[in-house]
């Protein structure tokens, strides 16, 4: 580790401290005799591939650029964005931001600020002019999870779940045939993984995205639905009693729209109207397409993350497909609240 280290300057003699969180990159504080002096982070190459940095610098300063705050590549000695270590293993530095991380929202004031936060960085990065160098197939491809699905139950039929896992599945058709939204939406500069553990906040202020390696362009529906999806379940995504927050998802359209707001006050564009109708039928979408691919990987175990205290990966996955199936109903049987909630948002803005 020490020699990796010295491929940056670090201006004093470090020691690094793996952080035990995250399912991807291997990450480390990186501590000197005055404190966090930075962020190691290893990048899992079966995901992602080193050129992701070009794409990480090319947003980053486009949001210094904005007045943004945000996290920074550090190059090395030599000039460069990564280092490589003997084993071809990509390493990063970053700065560190804020002081704060949360994993799961309770309070409305948080998702307010979180809101507002996104809505900036939307805004700030609307007239980048960069071809992103790291680009991934469509992950947001619903009817294809859903087809998915349909062969992993035609591939299993004997596997000790796939009575539940078919159950499941019917409800998940009946309710993604009568689904409906805008589409055809023009696309955006997208963090592209808005879980609230990326939103890094100084005390009780959001104020900067973090794990950027997801950086894209794509649909803002996708990317708002899928942050709307985790925000507003108050329960672990391993919990079976899932339930859409209406009172979280309103805070958090509060905040967007006060972003938004503040954004076309100094001439950025927002989103149309049809993006913001999106939002909520896409919120329930990204559900129905999570519960989907759990499905899927609860009967070819082939999740990379899971918990051993359910028993095994099959059974991990399942919970987790139908604690997202019982978020889609909730948000389906709430979906004229949420409307609302988003209307009343934008009116007050």
């Amino acid at each position: 580790m020490q020699e990796l280290l010295s491929a940056w300057d670090w201006g004093e003699p470090v020691t690094a401290e793996h952080v035990p969180a995250g399912l991807i990159n291997r990450t480390f504080w990186v501590r000197g005799t005055t404190g966090v002096l930075g962020v190691l982070q290893e990048l899992n190459t079966k995901i992602f591939r080193d050129v992701v940095h070009h794409d990480i610098e090319a947003v980053t300063s486009q949001l210094e650029r904005k007045g943004m705050l945000t996290p920074k590549l550090v190059r090395t000695r030599k000039g460069e964005l990564w280092a490589t270590d003997r084993d071809q293993g990509v390493w990063r530095r970053m700065t560190v931001v804020g002081n704060r991380t949360i994993h799961k929202l309770d309070r409305l004031e948080d998702a307010r600020s979180a809101g507002a936060l996104v809505a900036r960085f939307h805004a700030a990065t609307t007239d980048l002019e960069y071809e992103f160098q790291m680009v991934r197939p469509d992950v947001h491809d619903t009817a294809r999870h859903m087809a998915a699905m349909n062969k992993a139950i035609d591939d299993f039929p004997d596997h000790r779940l796939a009575a539940d896992v078919k159950a499941l599945a019917r409800a998940l058709h009946r309710q993604w045939s009568v689904w409906s939204g805008p589409t055809n939406l023009p696309r955006r500069v997208v963090h592209g993984d808005l879980k609230i553990s990326n939103v890094r906040f100084d005390e009780d202020q959001a104020v900067a995205l973090i794990d950027l390696d997801t950086l894209a362009r794509r649909t803002l529906d996708v990317e708002l639905g899928d942050a709307m999806r985790s925000w507003c379940n108050p329960v672990p995504e391993d919990a079976l009693d899932a339930r859409f927050d209406v009172n979280l998802f309103r805070a958090a359209m509060e905040g967007y729209a006060k972003g938004v707001a503040e954004s076309e006050a100094k001439g950025a564009g927002g989103p149309t109207d049809d993006e913001w109708a999106s939002i909520v039928p896409c919120t329930e979408r990204i559900a129905l397409e999570l519960s989907a691919r759990f499905a899927k990987d609860a009967l070819e175990e082939s999740y990379f993350g899971w918990d051993e205290r359910f028993g095994g990966r099959g059974e991990h996955n399942l919970i987790r497909a139908q604690g997202q199936a019982k978020l889609a109903k909730s948000l389906a049987d709430q979906r004229a609240d949420a409307e609302a909630a988003v209307a009343g948002a934008r009116a007050t803005a």
